[in-house]
This record gives structure tokens, C-alpha cells and sequence, in this order.
């Protein structure tokens, strides 16, 4: 058993500092001197990209609270027309990445779009001096299509605390006198904080780490610097700066977040708290609710999804190619290795905490998940620094061998882009196993050890069967994510290798998205699988 305890102890400590090698190293490469091309850099554009950064991340959380918020207060506290589609349908446009909605809305609002013809034959307009129309290739325009795709994870979160609070505080605000309005400000909402906060901070990392919907809206950021430090100048120590500021921008967003609410406490009402009773709206508050609500789930899913629809149809010869079968199975092959990977290191670091029940094997699990908070084109840049050094360690050790040189096998491969996906994505796959075995009993540890069972034993006997929903779970989830991930594949990529997500990118950044609507819809469709998920299981909790 002691010899098992040291397998998965020493497994779980080399894997999971492996996984933050990446982090470390932008860090340690951005502690390095100052080149001409940084230096330029920092004197020309660099503090332009830091302020769009900002005011990107500022506008998609802003609108994504104002739709997230009033939305999830409306399902959690009225009862909505059509309420049992929309639970789930509110949340449907977290599947489309934000670059495919970014081409539609382009392509709907551009002069040659179908809105402002339209406009034009209907007002008689000959030219765009005649009137004006918002430009959407702007800060602000992009900051509208992230918040379409990123505001569930407000709506979702919110949702849930509003129906967590059950219904004798409320009852509680009437007795004082206060309207339905004045108790939502006053007590829903600051009740609700801490989860409208964790949703805040995941649309805010996920508008910074965006590169798709800033690059074809041709907004400079952050993410769109390091992707042209590399690929541009073909410098790894500049873009290692650029990826450390990215880092250093996260950090203070979600530190200034928590600082805020440092003194506020909260408890819960405990599982005898009356439910929150949902209440009846009068006729134009359904109409006025189910517009709200309906209309939300039109402009951010089903219209978008009707026009790739469209497209695919009408293209459907030229879409179904030899490029687009290889391709998926690219990215098959890569989500599949991928998912495998995770799995396995997930139930490593679980187990050997499960084993030990110390503070520190809790350790190598937390260093393991850090990569789910990098932006997936900083990550690539810390993936490339490990890579690429090793690479020249194996080359060097080779040649002192007399075996000549044997070039990039780590760095100029699929195995970069695989390790990538690995970093960024262990941390779902370590937290639904460390769930699925949170709920095995510890009795059946003890009598397996009874009954003389080693941890691996163990593992394959006891844990294996009781987890394996969980696993499966797992695996699906990192699958998909790997799947659409873009800004990773896009800088880690082999010559003549793509997958269904640069494959849709490039087409879209050649203004030829009728080509890429097909495995665009692939690519929605493989992400509705995880929000099915995750609704039902919020519906089981809440039921």
C-alpha cells in the first residue's frame, strides 16, 4: 500500500507541476531584458492595448449584467410564458463561439447587409452620408456580440442564488412596506453578489482572452498583441511581456472584485427555508417578460443559428469537402487524446488527496487547475517556451550522442497543441472527478485496505465503477471544449494542420462565412451538449 501512496503522490506532484511549467515560464521570460521590438512597443501601442483590454472587459461585463441580471430575476421570481423552454434556451448562446456570432452580426449590419438596404430602399437613402447607422467593427461593437454569447454565465449563476434565497426574507420586505422592486435592490441583489461576481469575472476573463471577435472587429488588444508579437516579429520574449500584463490585468480585476466585498457575510438559511414562491404577472407584465425573455434568446441563438442554417444550405456542395472530413477528424483526434489525458491526471491528484486527506495533497490538484484562468493564446505562448526549450535540450543531448539533430518534435507537432488543450482544460476534468469521488464513502476505503486491496486496486475495484458517470462526464466536457478552442490551436498549430475551429476562423476572417457555416453549426451543436448538462443538473438541485 505504501508503495502505491508513492506512485500516486509522486505522480500527482510531477504532473501537476509540469501543468504550471507554462505559467512559470511567461513569467520568468518576462523577467528577462528589454528588447527593440517591446521597447517600440511600449513607446507606440502597447498602452492603447492595455486601455482597450480594460474598457473590453468593462462593456462585455456591463451588458452582460444587464441581461444576465434581469433575466435570471424573471425566471427565478415571475412565472414567464413558455418558462419551461426558456430554462434551458436562455442559455443556449453560450454554445456559439463569440468569433461565428461576431461574422453574422457583421453581416447583417454592414452597408451591404440586409438592414441597411433595407433602411435604404424603405427611406429612399442613396449613400451612407444620407444617414448614419452604428459601426459595428468597433470597441463597442464587439463588446455587444461578446456580451450576446457570455452573458448565461451571469444568467445562470444569478438564477440559482435568486432561487436560494427562499421566500421569508421577501416576505419579510413586505411586512416593512417595501415594493417588489425595493426588495430586489435591497435584499435579492446584495444577497445574490458573490455568485453575480463569480459570473462577472468569468465573462471578464473570457472577453480578455477573446481573439476571434477582436481580431475580425480589428480591435487591438492585449490577446491580439501577443498573437502579432509572435507571429509578426517572431518574438517569444515579447510576447512572453505582453502574455505577463494579461495575467497581471486578470489578477487585478478579480483581486479588486473580491477586495470590494471583503466585509460582506452571508449564511445560509438552511434546508428547512421556505421556497421562493414564484408569482403571477399581470397581462402586460407576461407580454412585456416573455418579450424581454424570448427576445433575448432570438437575437443571441436562433436568429444566428437560422442564418448559418441558411448558409450551410446554400452551400452545402462546396462546404462538404475533403478539407472539412480532415479536419473534423483533426479535431476529433486532438479532443479525444485530449479528454483521455485529463481524465487520467484528474484521478491521479483525486486520489492520492483521497489517500492522504492532508492540506497538502489538496496542493497539487489546485496547481493543476490554474491553466482554466490563462486566456488559451497566453497559454500557447507558455506552452511554446517549455516546448521550444525542450526541444533544444533534446537537439543538443542528440547531437553530443553523434545522432544528429532530430528538429522540433515537441514544439513543431500536434503534441503542442495537445499539451495546451491539456493545461487549459485539466481543471473541469479534476473537478467533476473530484466531485463523482467526494460522494464514495470512505467506509468502502477502509474495507477495501481491510481486505488487503492496494490504492491501485482499489482504484479499479471500488472507486472506477462507483465514478464512472463522473469520469465519462468529465471527458465529455474537456472533448467539447477542446473542440472549439481556438486561441491555442491557432498559434500552436503544425504546418498544413487544422482543426473545425481555425478552419471556421480562416474562412470568416476571408469574409467567406457561407463556407464555414457548416462546421461552424458542428462546432454549436458539440457545445449544447454541456449546457444540457449543466441545466439539468441545476434543475435537480433546485427541484
Amino acid at each position: 500500500m505504501q508503495d502505491n501512496n508513492i506512485f500516486f503522490k509522486t505522480g500527482s506532484w510531477v504532473f501537476s507541476l509540469l501543468l504550471v511549467f507554462p505559467v512559470l515560464a511567461i513569467f520568468y521570460t518576462a523577467l528577462g531584458g528589454i528588447d527593440d521590438v517591446f521597447a517600440h512597443l511600449m513607446s507606440t501601442v502597447l498602452p492603447t492595448y492595455v486601455a482597450n483590454t480594460v474598457w473590453l472587459a468593462i462593456g462585455v461585463v456591463g451588458l452582460a449584467l444587464l441581461l444576465g441580471i434581469p433575466t435570471a430575476w424573471l425566471m427565478a421570481r415571475y412565472k414567464v410564458p413558455g418558462e419551461h423552454v426558456l430554462q434551458w434556451a436562455l442559455v443556449l448562446p453560450l454554445a456559439v463561439p463569440g468569433y461565428i456570432m461576431a461574422y453574422i452580426y457583421t453581416d447583417w449590419f454592414d452597408f451591404a447587409g440586409p438592414i441597411q438596404i433595407f433602411l435604404r430602399d424603405l427611406f429612399g437613402w442613396q449613400s451612407v452620408h444620407d444617414y448614419w447607422f452604428p459601426d459595428l467593427r468597433t470597441l463597442y461593437g464587439a463588446s455587444f456580440v461578446l456580451a450576446l454569447v457570455l452573458y448565461p454565465y451571469v444568467y445562470l449563476l444569478a438564477r440559482s442564488a435568486f432561487i436560494e434565497q427562499g421566500e421569508t426574507l421577501t416576505q419579510s420586505a413586505r411586512l416593512l412596506g417595501k415594493t417588489p422592486l425595493q426588495s430586489f435592490f435591497r435584499i435579492s441583489l446584495p444577497l445574490a453578489r458573490p455568485a453575480i461576481a463569480v459570473g462577472a469575472s468569468l465573462v471578464a476573463m473570457e472577453a480578455i482572452g477573446d481573439f476571434g471577435t477582436v481580431s475580425y472587429f480589428a480591435v487591438n488588444t492585449l490577446t491580439t498583441a501577443v498573437y502579432d508579437t509572435w507571429l509578426g516579429y517572431s518574438n517569444l520574449n515579447a510576447a512572453a511581456k505582453i502574455s505577463a500584463i494579461m495575467l497581471l490585468v486578470i489578477f487585478m480585476l478579480i483581486s479588486a472584485e473580491r477586495h470590494s466585498r471583503r466585509k460582506q457575510k452571508l449564511y445560509s438559511q438552511g434546508g428547512n427555508a421556505k421556497p421562493l414562491e414564484r408569482l403571477e404577472l399581470s397581462a402586460w407584465g407576461k407580454w412585456l417578460a416573455a418579450g424581454w425573455c424570448w427576445g433575448l434568446v432570438t437575437i443571441a441563438f436562433l436568429l444566428p443559428m437560422l442564418q448559418l442554417v441558411n448558409y450551410a444550405y446554400g452551400y452545402w456542395e462546396e462546404s462538404w469537402s475533403n478539407e472539412f472530413l480532415e479536419y473534423s477528424l483533426n479535431s476529433l483526434n486532438l479532443s479525444v487524446a485530449t479528454a483521455l489525458v485529463t481524465v487520467v491526471l484528474a484521478l491521479l491528484v483525486n486520489v492520492y488527496r483521497r489517500l492522504r486527506g492532508t492540506t497538502a495533497s489538496l496542493v497539487p490538484s489546485r496547481i493543476a487547475s490554474t491553466g482554466y484562468a490563462v486566456p488559451g493564446t497566453v497559454l500557447a505562448i507558455g506552452v511554446l517556451i517549455v516546448l521550444t526549450n525542450a526541444d533544444h535540450l533534446i537537439n543538443d543531448a542528440a547531437l553530443a550522442l553523434g545522432w544528429g539533430r532530430p528538429g522540433l518534435i515537441l514544439s513543431g507537432t500536434m503534441f503542442a497543441v495537445l499539451a495546451a488543450f491539456v493545461v487549459r482544460f485539466a481543471a473541469v476534468a479534476i473537478g467533476s472527478v473530484e466531485s463523482g469521488l467526494a460522494k464514495v464513502s470512505p467506509s468502502l476505503d477502509m474495507a477495501s485496505r481491510t481486505m488487503g486491496c492496494s490504492a491501485t486496486q482499489m482504484l479499479r475495484r471500488v472507486h472506477l465503477p462507483l465514478i464512472r458517470r463522473s469520469c465519462l462526464i468529465a471527458g465529455l466536457l474537456v472533448f467539447i471544449e477542446s473542440m472549439k478552442e481556438l486561441n491555442a490551436a491557432i498559434l500552436l498549430r503544425p504546418f498544413n494542420f487544422e482543426t473545425l475551429a481555425t478552419y471556421v476562423f480562416n474562412f470568416a476572417s476571408d469574409e467567406h462565412l457561407e463556407l464555414a457555416a457548416l462546421p461552424a453549426i458542428l462546432l454549436v451543436l458539440v457545445g449544447l451538449v454541456p449546457l444540457i448538462l449543466i441545466n439539468r443538473s441545476l434543475e435537480q438541485t433546485h427541484s
